[in-house]
């Protein structure tokens, strides 16, 4: 087994940290020939990544929306995800299952303090939560962008897709 297989998230890792893991995974299977995304799966994964992207801008950008936007777009991001895990099968699917269980935590947060004896359990983010979330679906659109251009991506660990094709 490789030192970076994909290992259910550890206790206390943050999302960018999750998806960073699951991201080399992908990496791998692409480089190594052993995930070779079909012509369907290539542009759900674009589809996939550009839903992405227009719910969690560039840092310059998201960090200057208000904190209840934020929010909003991270939950936005867990739609697209889910979305795209209806539409296809095999390991598109299971990879953004996997992404979208690394987000999951952004369902508990809410935009305001609530009492605990009637808000479910929710919690207000933090800011640094807010902005790992973030890193984290860019490096997860980076990662799509890749697989839907069909070409395997560096390992780098950039976060900026590929140019669209014309």
């Amino acid at each position: 087994m490789h030192d970076d297989t994909f290992r259910p998230p550890q206790a206390g890792a943050g999302m960018r940290e999750e998806i960073t893991r699951l991201v080399a995974e992908a990496e791998r299977l692409l480089r190594g020939g052993l995930w070779d995304p079909a012509q369907g799966n290539a542009a759900l994964a674009r589809e996939t990544a550009t839903g992405l992207a227009e719910a969690v801008r560039e840092e310059s950008v998201q960090g200057r929306l208000p904190f209840p936007e934020r929010l909003e777009r991270l939950r936005e991001t867990l739609a697209v995800i889910a979305i795209a895990i209806a539409r296809t099968h095999g390991q598109l699917t299971w990879f953004l299952a996997q992404a979208g269980a690394a987000l999951a935590p952004v369902l508990q947060w809410s935009a305001l303090p609530a009492d605990q004896k009637w808000s479910f359990g929710t919690v207000v983010p933090t800011p640094d939560d807010l902005a790992d979330a973030e890193q984290a679906v860019r490096r997860l659109h980076f990662v799509l962008a890749h697989i839907g251009a069909a070409e395997p991506p560096q390992a780098t660990g950039e976060t900026r897709a590929p140019a669209p094709h014309s």
